[in-house]
């Protein structure tokens, strides 16, 4: 017996969006001068970003924090330059989630920062145009994947069951934590393993 599925949500990243994050480091390098090993570094490996993802520090001292890492100012505007050099829409899914939503309710979670919902419009004109303000960063939620608390905090925001919800993303443990909170999962490896997916859950 199938599940009864009214609500799919998807992640962003490398599901509904091409990420490029070597263009992302490539223009922050450019802008600081330095190495884009050091940006690297300086974005992920010194865990800045896993803060901004769970909300634990404001946008403000985010990207002072990246500033003083990097040894130079970066803008709000610079941040989102460089943020949107790494989104390319995946058209394919788009499509997908695009027939979904004549019947079903399509929404967003991202493991992001505050600024990737609230420049959603700016980021990735075309999720923004499809999913309207169903669209959540983890960080406006107060966890990130694969924390239970982000995926059920999402769901009441849109008032929304967890056992009639279907959860998208492309890394394994982040679908896991959508199970382990009650909820369906598929892990993304291409459009065409989704599409088979969702008509095997009659969605499409």
């Amino acid at each position: 017996m199938t599940a009864v599925i009214s609500l799919v949500l998807f992640d962003m990243d490398d599901v509904l969006s091409h990420y490029d994050r070597s263009a992302r480091v490539n223009h922050l390098s450019a802008l600081s001068g330095q190495a884009p090993e050091t940006v690297h570094q300086a974005i992920w490996g010194s865990g800045l970003e896993d803060r901004a993802d769970a909300g634990c520090i404001s946008d403000e001292a985010y990207l002072k924090t990246m500033g003083d890492l990097l040894g130079c100012r970066i803008s709000r505007e610079d941040w989102l330059v460089s943020r949107r050099a790494s989104i390319s829409p995946n058209m394919e899914v788009l499509a997908l989630a695009t027939a979904l939503a004549v019947r079903h309710r399509v929404a967003v979670l991202t493991n992001n920062c505050r600024m990737v919902s609230d420049h959603i419009q700016f980021l990735n004109p075309a999720v923004a145009e499809l999913f309207g303000h169903r669209i959540y960063s983890s960080a406006s939620l107060g966890a990130a994947k694969p924390a239970a608390a982000v995926y059920l905090r999402c769901l009441d925001r849109l008032g929304a069951s967890a056992s009639e919800t279907l959860f998208v993303d492309d890394l394994e443990t982040n679908v896991a934590g959508a199970i382990s909170a009650g909820l369906h999962g598929h892990v993304f490896t291409g459009a065409a393993s989704l599409s088979a997916e969702l008509r095997r859950l009659d969605l499409l």
